[in-house]
């Protein structure tokens, strides 16, 4: 190690149990997307308490600070909500919610990668910008809450990063770098890269028919129910020709008024997610299952709508690049790249970013369970909170120091999907304005 990645390092081992403390605060006590108030607060001040100026409130509780002001901007990216799993011992009573995803150990390493970099001698070493930014709200809002959100003016998308990006939050960043719990199977410490993940598309889907006694006068009802049952039907039939390839998956819940037993289920209503390792995919899917509704909707002479909303776009797969390398070597931990053949059928709002700047990112260990399960726990609170953020210090260091080389070689070899308006424009068209 050089003189300054041993500042870096020192400064977080120096720092351990105040970072293994912040991070077991915020483990118990996560707090829903768009709602992370005491979480926000307390990066806001752990940043302020690092001599940086914060900008707080973004996408309703997103918090951002930065070191330097010169190009190139290189954000570190930490997730504040958490997810709801109330069997979960450290769930909150009240809400059910809990940090069973891990999103706390990202916090972790954004505060401790920027009380390291903070330091003046680290500081004057970079060129160009440190970002940190806690973005609200990873995990997907289905479309019901989304639709309180909307009407309260809170947010339009269904994710964080997305709303960020329409409302322009990030049209200073050039690359990000991001971090997360292991998501698919790794025996080392870490896992170094984007491997692709799966995109998403919402649906909301009403079905009205006609009321009628079950007993009495059946043939005068039209069953909403029987609808469902006749698109799962087709839907169940087309799974025999989507392509292994495309790691298509869709999930729903159906939910109905209030119904007596003994009248025909008139009004249902279908929350949906189809997802699928391309947009093309996504769409070409999309669409079959829309005929597969509206054509059962058609035979029981029922009346339909089909609202499809924003979803999480793909994640664009990357190997590691050096900076993100070259800081593994510097730690007494195990590391391994991103196998290209591995695909991640989850999805984040990664993805949306990854269409638009280069991404940079690792996950890791020190846990055991489920991510989003019960049983999810940390095992090795120096694998799970100081090993990430030495490594986020380490990487975004050497992005930036030597007038910023790697930054740049980053950024020369990345061509955008989307440009900032293209962007806008793919989220207008679902309405998110």
């Amino acid at each position: 190690m050089n003189e300054t990645e041993q500042r870096i390092c020192g400064c977080i081992d120096a720092h351990a149990q105040q970072l293994i403390a912040f991070a077991e605060d915020i483990y118990s006590h996560a707090e829903l997307g768009y709602t992370e108030h005491r979480t926000a607060r307390k990066v806001a001040d752990w940043l302020q308490s690092c001599g940086m100026d914060v900008q707080t409130g973004l996408a309703n509780t997103g918090v951002k600070a930065s070191l330097g002001s010169a190009a190139p901007s290189v954000c570190l990216i930490g997730e504040l909500d958490g997810i709801r799993s109330p069997e979960h011992p450290l769930a909150v009573p009240k809400t059910g919610m809990s940090h069973a995803c891990g999103h706390h150990m990202q916090l972790t390493a954004l505060a401790g990668a920027a009380l390291a970099l903070s330091q003046p001698e680290v500081a004057a070493a970079l060129t160009g910008r440190a970002v940190f930014f806690a973005v609200p709200c990873e995990e997907h809002v289905p479309m019901n809450r989304l639709e309180q959100l909307r009407s309260d003016g809170i947010a339009t998308c269904c994710g964080g990063k997305p709303e960020l990006l329409l409302r322009g939050a990030f049209d200073d960043i050039d690359a990000a770098i991001t971090t997360h719990a292991h998501m698919v199977p790794c025996q080392s410490d870490f896992l170094l890269g984007c491997n692709s993940t799966s995109g998403f598309l919402s649906k909301l889907i009403h079905i009205k028919g006609r009321a009628s006694h079950t007993a009495i006068a059946p043939e005068n009802g039209i069953n909403a129910l029987d609808v469902v049952t006749l698109a799962r039907s087709a839907i169940g039939m087309l799974h025999s020709t989507f392509r292994d390839q495309d790691c298509i998956r869709i999930g729903e819940i159906v939910r109905m008024g209030d119904c007596a037993i003994n009248v025909v289920p008139h009004e249902v209503t279908v929350d949906l997610q189809v997802r699928a390792k391309t947009w093309d995919a996504l769409q070409t899917v999309n669409e079959q299952i829309n005929r597969a509704y509206r054509g059962a909707a058609y035979a029981f002479g029922a009346e339909i709508s089909i609202q499809d909303d924003m979803g999480y776009l793909p994640t664009i797969p990357a190997q590691p690049c050096q900076a993100l390398t070259d800081a593994a070597k510097l730690l007494p931990a195990t590391y391994e790249p991103v196998n290209p053949s591995v695909h991640n059928a989850a999805s984040t709002d990664v993805g949306d970013l990854s269409h638009r700047m280069p991404i940079v990112n690792f996950t890791y260990g020190g846990f055991s369970g489920t991510l989003h399960g019960a049983d999810f726990r940390i095992t090795d609170k120096e694998k799970a909170y100081l090993y990430p953020a030495k490594l986020a210090a380490l990487t975004l260091y050497h992005l930036l120091c030597d007038h910023a080389a790697q930054a740049q070689a980053l950024l020369s070899d990345f061509h955008p999907a989307m440009t900032a308006e293209e962007y806008r424009a793919y989220a207008h068209k679902f309405g998110c304005q």
